[in-house]
């Protein structure tokens, strides 16, 4: 079952595949998962039957787990780190936190060393700042949103 979701102003694509024993296959976006259906034992009817129904609910708790981990993580919305951009462009959360404040928007240009988001973290607000001047090309993140150690805030080029 395919889904076409939006969190904030983010949209995804998710694709519901096999649900056997409370885990199911899931692609979010073409990027495949292997997630845990916490309350599987509550939602699945009580038939030996493949079950495709209930949907998973994604929601933004935990970083992502690739299909071949064998522990299963809730999966959040996928932060993007395309190959083809060089690592001083992209801000990443530096530890887990919750994002306060976007203080840019796409098509702005900022400068190195400019406070592009805010976020709270350990009961503490920090600034998260581009590392180049350029223009932000993308934002994967929303205000409200929480983060995790390394998830991409936004991509400046």
């Amino acid at each position: 079952m395919k889904y076409k979701i939006a969190i904030g102003n983010n949209k995804f694509e998710v694709e519901v595949g096999k649900i056997e024993n409370g885990r199911a296959q899931v692609s979010v976006n073409g990027e495949s998962y292997d997630v845990m259906i916490e309350n599987f034992a509550e939602v699945a009817p009580h038939s030996k039957a493949p079950q495709r129904e209930p949907a998973p609910v994604v929601t933004p708790a935990a970083p992502k787990t690739p299909v071949s981990t064998p522990t299963p993580t809730p999966i959040k919305a996928p932060s993007p780190t395309p190959a083809a951009v060089e690592e001083d462009s992209i801000v990443k959360a530096p530890i887990p936190g919750l994002i306060m404040d976007i203080k840019v928007k796409v098509g702005d240009k900022v400068l190195a060393g400019q406070t592009v988001a805010t976020m709270e973290a350990m009961k503490m607000e920090n600034n998260l700042i581009s590392n180049l001047d350029g223009t932000v090309k993308e934002i994967s993140v929303q205000k409200g949103m929480e983060v995790a150690t390394g998830d991409v805030i936004m991509i400046i080029e």
